[in-house]
């Protein structure tokens, strides 16, 4: 051995690359820290070499552990690693870890084809889609930065490779959970839980290891639609057990029935005739549902909307969600059932009738409708009176209401009838006058007149004739001279002018007898 080898040996005496050695901090430079190794000898980490930023809180006289990479390099230094110091650590903690079946903990760093990348130690592993939770996430961008624990599925020093699994470890935690859970869950026991997921049809609540179903019909007395309108997944709420299999482990869930059914107290809450305040919650055809609390509704049915308008469409004067007030009607608590009216609010029109109005008195109304029997005449808000078509005229012949009226014309007439407990009124146009065929008619035509006039219709039994405005006579076919073949429709036309002679007055039937023969018309 030459001088030069042996002082190398001195020098070096009980060092040899891939060691861990402790040493003593002698300086922090910019671009590294110098430390005493022992043995004369001093050794160089460069920053690139440390672990973080320790390099900035390091000062002369810190013992630390450091990697020997090569004992002598250009400048004469020991070439040290922090980085390798604590990696060769890490190694030995992971490998005492995975014989151990212990968990380590790691930060999740990063995303890679399968999977994810996690920080253990500064240990890079290798965390699999399948092994993140329970069920694979949708989205993992926000578990990065964030520090779990992980059981050690698979590691290989050699290769650098190390398999870690979360999943392992919340199984295991669930079972323990579970089985907790199951000593203590009895039917009728009150629970807490967190909403695990949604369907149409309910909620799926997590009560510690086991899944619990909350059925739609078991969330709300009220009317919802979806599970959505008062769940959302991660909530925590307090449910009551309905029942629980422990063969099957199946449980079924009630949250409503934590507050009594409000149906059992509704008579005595909503007696008849008590002015209520609710919220449309429904429309239909024949009327419209009334929210009067949670789980309590009322239906207003369209004959209960408007003493006026008999055939309303709720949908055309009520939304969801109007605040509307009204009477109750009736109240069924076994049927679940509650009658309200609007209309009832407001003084019934018919009943003012009886008061306002009396048979014979005349008075001023507006033509609102026809019908081929009569008119319809508006006396008062939701008050029509009928002027039936044999009232309208003591003389006229008239085939249909609108050949004498037009719609919105005032009219005067007279109140024949009234029967308000029917809501029926009845009027007369011709009443305002004084009947012809009392007086005018037989004090104006004596028999054997001979009288002129147009022919208006003409039937088998003879010719009616229009003497004036409204009075007509009847030649018979017996008083019209012919011979046996012909026939009165061929002899004879609408409009043409007759004349004849009166050999009948009947006032009481109102009835002017007339006769041809001996006549030339």
């Amino acid at each position: 051995m030459n001088d030069l080898e042996k002082f190398y040996a001195d020098t070096f005496k009980g060092l040899k690359s891939g060691d861990i050695v402790q040493g003593t901090v002698l300086q922090v430079k910019p671009d590294g820290v110098i430390v005493d190794v022992g043995a004369k000898s001093e050794g160089f980490i460069p920053s690139r070499n440390m672990v973080g930023d320790e390099q900035g809180s390091m000062k002369p006289g810190d013992v630390i552990e450091v990697f020997i990479e090569r004992l002598s390099d250009s400048d004469g230094f020991v070439k040290l690693s922090r980085q390798k110091a604590e990696g060769v650590k890490t190694w030995s903690k992971l490998e005492e870890a995975f014989k151990a079946e212990e968990t380590v903990e790691g930060k999740i760093i990063g995303k890679v084809k399968g999977g994810l990348t996690v920080d253990v130690g500064g240990v890079p592993a290798f965390l699999p889609g399948s092994q993140i939770d329970l069920k694979a996430p949708q989205n993992t961008d926000k578990l990065m930065g964030q520090t779990f624990s992980f059981k050690i599925l698979n590691i290989n020093h050699k290769g650098s490779n190390v398999v870690v699994s979360r999943r392992v470890i919340l199984e295991e935690e669930r079972g323990k959970l579970r089985e907790k859970t199951l000593a203590t869950l009895k039917e009728g026991a009150t629970v807490e839980g967190v909403v695990k997921n949604l369907t149409d049809y309910g909620v799926f609540i997590d009560l510690g290891g086991i899944d619990g179903l909350l059925h739609i019909s078991d969330m709300s007395w009220g009317r919802i639609s979806h599970p959505g309108e008062l769940f959302s997944i991660g909530d925590t709420v307090e449910v009551l057990v309905l029942t629980f299999n422990t063969e099957t482990v199946k449980v079924t869930l009630g949250y409503k029935q934590k507050k009594p059914d409000p149906w059992t107290t509704v008579e005595e809450k909503y007696p008849p005739g008590k002015k209520v305040m609710g919220k449309v919650i429904t429309t239909t055809d024949y009327g419209i549902f009334i929210e009067l609390e949670e789980g309590v509704e009322g239906l207003i049915h369209v004959t209960e909307i408007d003493w006026v308008e008999k055939s309303i469409k709720p949908s055309k004067y009520f939304s969801v969600g109007d605040k509307v007030e009204a009477s109750i009607l009736k109240v069924s608590s076994s049927e679940k059932r509650i009658s309200l009216s609007i209309k009832q609010l407001k003084p019934n029109p018919w009943e003012l009738i009886k008061d306002k109005y009396i048979i014979g008195q005349k008075t001023t109304g507006k033509v609102k409708s026809f019908a081929d029997f009569g008119a319809f005449i508006s006396l008062d808000e939701g008050v029509d009176a009928l002027l039936h078509i044999s009232d309208m005229s003591w003389v006229k012949r008239i085939k249909h209401p609108s050949d004498i009226l037009k719609k919105g014309q005032e009219v005067e007439v007279v109140i024949l009838s009234i029967e308000a407990e029917k809501e029926r009124i009845s009027v007369g146009l011709k009443e305002m006058s004084t009947d012809p065929w009392v007086e005018e008619i037989p004090n104006k035509y004596n028999l054997g007149d001979t009288v002129t006039g147009k022919i208006v219709n003409i039937a088998d039994f003879g010719l009616f004739i229009e003497l004036e405005d409204g009075i007509e006579g009847l030649v018979h076919v017996k008083e019209i001279e012919k011979n046996s073949d012909e026939k009165i429709e061929e002899m004879f036309e609408v409009g043409a002018e007759l004349t004849a002679r009166i050999v009948n007055i009947n006032p009481s039937e109102r009835k002017i007898d007339l006769s041809m023969k001996t006549m030339i018309s």
